[in-house]
């Protein structure tokens, strides 16, 4: 071998080599550090409906539920604590977010949830609606979303819907309003 070809062959290095014990340990130590996260969120979620155990059950639809006045597909967003938008129930499955079929009949509003619970609201509960932007977990342009305020036990409740069609929101504001304000009167009369 010539004597100037060993300095340079002296000079060369090995490219490092992965080191995949320490690589593994880092991604098992992640994927702990994400189960763990997913885990406490759950945990108050649970803990957020043992909170919330003064809501009584949900009223199911009655047997006859009257000729349908209005009807809606669209999704169910959620429910708060009336006028306080980020306060989410999650009891009864109220915060559960699910496909929607509204109808709308003199009885109340029927609400059909597909892989959640399903719950009626009676015509005497209702107590409006209004378009709104948000609900806790989602925020739409403005108007973008159907908020209908019912009464269920001693606590008003905000519920926020999205219909397929979203042009069809401002006919069940008014029929909502219409109906909560005769049901209201009438209630108010008869006392």
């Amino acid at each position: 071998m010539t004597p100037h070809l060993i300095p340079l062959a002296a000079a060369q290095k090995s490219a490092e080599v992965t080191d995949w014990a320490a690589r593994i340990g880092w991604v098992v130590g992640l994927l702990l550090f994400i189960a763990l996260v997913y885990w406490l969120m759950r945990e108050g979620w649970k803990w957020r409906g043992t909170l919330q155990g003064d809501v009584p059950e949900l009223p199911a639809a009655p047997a006859e539920a009257g000729e349908p006045r209005l009807t809606l597909s669209g999704r169910y967003h959620g429910s708060t604590t009336a006028g306080q938008w980020l306060d989410r129930i999650v009891a009864h499955g109220l915060g559960t977010r699910s496909r929607v079929e509204l109808t709308l009949t003199d009885q109340g509003l029927n609400v059909v949830r597909p892989g959640a619970q399903d719950f009626f609201v009676p015509a005497a509960a209702l107590r409006g609606a209004r378009l709104d932007k948000g609900i806790a977990g989602k925020v739409l342009p403005e108007g973008g979303l159907l908020i209908v305020t019912w009464e269920h036990g001693n606590k008003e409740i905000d519920s926020g819907f999205r219909s397929d069609r979203a042009a069809e929101h401002p006919a069940w504001v008014a029929a909502l309003t219409t109906q909560s304000t005769t049901e209201h009167t009438e209630t108010e009369g008869a006392r």
